[in-house]
């Protein structure tokens, strides 16, 4: 005889939860079921007392209705005591009951009168009481936002380290407080880790640099090394020095993405003096004159910084520059190089207005479209055919003005000028 086989156990069904949450009360005091509680209570207080007020002033306008009645008698005939109530002279009874009706209801209107004017008042005062109690409740419910907000401000400006760290209950508010944490934890993280590495790639690029440095002018000052040879040594030491100075200015602009911590007062116009001094021989070999009255701006920062700003700004003015005016001309080459230009010129100014100090570089050259201005600022951008295989520069310079202007708290802004070239301001806070 064949058995059938026994039927295999059904698998337990898989939960719907997932088992990794924590267990959470049933009556969790959630920031809907806060609020709920506070304005249905607050809506229940206000009843009772505006009831409770009503019901005595009821009591109070019956008792003075019964206390005072609109007539008395006297040796036996009926005398009205208000002035609202009248009575005929020898009534009948019906004349009687007709006139004590009108004088009992006119009391009562004035009660009742008396009673809607005192109501009307106890509403107005409870109304205002409820608003103040209200506005001061829910800024106290909403404050967790508010310091969200104040977080997420300072997170705007640069600075990954601050933390909302919200107490309080297990609510929506918290939630969303401690979400905002996690993310700004693995920013950090991340920034930390591109910041690190740009700064370890720059510190281990420079030194093969070095040693290539050392060597090729160690080749170039041998006498008798062939002209093809000293060729070849000047340009690669040219390439060389220009990734020097592309190593040094990644290093820089990874240290200039973070908040300066330490601040010492620095005048922007010795700032943008020492700067100037820096290209004034650039500028004269190219004919470009600099001009520009600087003011004493003083801001709190790192001077050395800051001075990188008025530098490569000024670096970029005297390079990029080319007349733009009619009648410029041009100068007789000099021995072992190109035509000079003549007529360019730089101006730089600093100022304080609105209380922040103002820097500002504007120079003649090419013309630049506005929606080309913001590209400018990005690494390694340059306007359209000198985006690569430029001598001007790396293309780091506006980067990493930006970048310092930033973690001083400032901006910088490029504007086209009239006729060709760019204004270039710096807005710093004092």
């Amino acid at each position: 005889m064949a058995t059938t086989p026994a039927p295999h156990p059904q698998a337990p069904p898989k939960p719907t939860w997932d088992p990794r949450d924590p267990v959470r009360p049933l009556l969790r005091p959630t920031i809907r079921i806060r609020l709920t509680l506070l304005y249905g209570g607050m809506f229940l207080i206000a009843g009772i007392l505006l009831l409770s007020i009503i019901y005595l002033f009821t009591a109070q306008a019956l008792s003075d209705s019964t206390s005072q009645l609109p007539f008395k008698v006297v040796n036996g005939t009926v005398q009205p005591t208000t002035s609202g109530c009248r009575l005929p002279e020898s009534p009948t009874g019906d004349q009687l009951n007709d006139a004590v009706t009108l004088c009992l209801r006119h009391q009562s209107d004035i009660a009742l009168h008396d009673l809607l004017r005192r109501s009307l008042f106890a509403l107005l005062g409870l109304s205002i009481i409820a608003f103040a109690f209200g506005y001061a409740m829910a800024g106290r419910v909403l404050s967790p936002l508010g310091r969200i907000t104040r977080t997420a401000r300072q997170v705007a400006g640069s600075d990954l380290t601050r933390r909302i760290e919200l107490d309080g209950p297990d609510d929506e508010l918290k939630e969303l407080a401690d979400t905002f944490d996690e993310m700004l934890e693995r920013l950090e993280r991340a920034f930390t880790a591109q910041q690190r590495f740009v700064a370890n790639a720059s510190h281990e690029l420079r030194t093969p640099l070095a040693i290539n440095r050392t060597l090729l002018e160690v080749h170039l000052s041998d006498p008798g090394a062939p002209v093809e040879l000293q060729q070849l040594g000047k340009t690669l030491l040219a390439t060389n020095e220009r990734s020097e100075q592309l190593v040094e200015g990644l290093l820089l602009l990874a240290r200039s993405d973070n908040q300066i911590i330490e601040r010492k007062p620095v005048d922007l116009a010795e700032v943008a003096e020492r700067g100037v001094d820096q290209v004034r021989a650039e500028a004269e070999a190219k004919g470009v004159e600099i001009r520009g009255e600087r003011a004493p701006a003083v801001v709190q920062g790192n001077g050395v910084l800051l001075e990188r700003i008025a530098l490569n700004l000024l670096q970029n003015a005297v390079r990029y520059n080319v007349p733009s005016e009619p009648g410029q001309r041009e100068a007789p080459p000099e021995k072992g190089g190109g035509v000079r230009r003549e007529g360019g010129w730089v101006e730089v100014t600093t100022e304080t207005r609105d209380g922040q100090a103002v820097l500002v570089v504007s120079n003649t050259g090419p013309v630049v479209p506005a929606y080309e201005i913001d590209n400018l600022f990005e690494p390694f951008r340059r306007l359209r055919q000198e985006r690569t295989g430029s001598d001007k520069g790396v293309g780091l310079g506006l980067s990493i003005a930006r970048s310092v202007a930033r973690a001083h708290g400032g901006r910088i802004i490029a504007e086209p000028r009239e006729g060709g070239g760019l204004v270039m301001r710096v807005t710093l806070p004092i």
